[in-house]
């Protein structure tokens, strides 16, 4: 069920909002060689704990995972690009990680992920997050009410396809409010004017992905983990955002 919130809620889910991307900055200003991808997500945890916030996260545990998620914290490296599962292991220098993040304060979850290059960044990897952020912000832009969802598709997709980049549709945006997951979909192409009119209170997750040379994943033993089908590096990247009665919507996440 696709759910509309008013002006009153979509205040009431700002505190989460902020908490959410308060952390990914902080995560984007430590996240450094040598730190252990367990150091991140009992660094959260902690975060967490201390603003009486729930993670969406430990228990989660939809049709496709293998298992109860058991983080509070998404970590792809490099060839990982989503639901990256923290494990054992120390970032290097030029790591590509990716990492997402949801939680629930007072009722209200927002959800958002960013990309760094930790170390001493490759060219082809900062052009691959530079293309992810315009194509998040090209679907933000499309998010108004009146468009249709396909609009956001097409925004995003145009991006990437501009940049040589290939479109993976099997993982995408979602709806967003008292639930981190919920309808509807929103994929990372579509056709422009197709697909459900977007009216003022729709919340959702815009999150598009990509790798540098394949749009296929598969997944690690762990049953979370997705990597490119061919080694290349991923890039993700993520905002909540309200639509509004008019005008551009409402980013919930906004990292300042």
């Amino acid at each position: 069920m696709i759910e509309l919130y008013s002006p009153a809620e979509i205040e009431a889910m700002r505190p989460a909002g902020r908490f959410v991307a308060a952390t990914l900055a902080e995560l984007s200003r430590v996240a450094a060689v040598g730190m252990n991808l367990l150091e991140l997500d009992d660094l959260v945890a902690r975060r967490i704990k201390e603003a009486g916030a729930t993670s969406c996260y430990v228990d989660y545990h939809p049709s496709f995972g293998g298992s109860p998620f058991g983080k509070v914290l998404c970590t792809s490296v490099n060839d990982a690009v989503l639901h990256g599962l923290p494990h054992d292991y120390k970032l290097q220098d030029g790591d590509l990680l990716s990492v997402d993040f949801a939680a629930e304060v007072d009722g209200w979850v927002a959800d958002s992920a960013l990309s760094v290059v930790v170390g001493t960044p490759r060219d082809q990897d900062l052009k691959l997050i530079d293309t992810t952020t315009r194509a998040l912000e090209a679907g933000i832009a499309a998010a108004v009410a009146g468009n249709k969802l396909g609009d956001i598709g097409h925004a995003i997709a145009t991006v990437a396809r501009g940049d040589g980049l290939g479109v993976n549709t099997q993982f995408g945006g979602h709806g967003v409010g008292r639930t981190m997951h919920g309808d509807p979909h929103v994929p990372n192409d579509g056709r422009p004017g197709r697909g459900m009119k977007l009216k003022p209170g729709l919340v959702i997750a815009i999150e598009p992905w990509f790798l540098q040379t394949t749009d296929e994943i598969v997944y690690d033993p762990d049953g979370w983990t997705l990597r490119s089908a061919d080694g290349s590096r991923g890039a993700h990247m993520e905002h909540t955002v309200a639509i509004t009665e008019d005008g551009p919507p409402i980013i919930l996440t906004a990292r300042n």
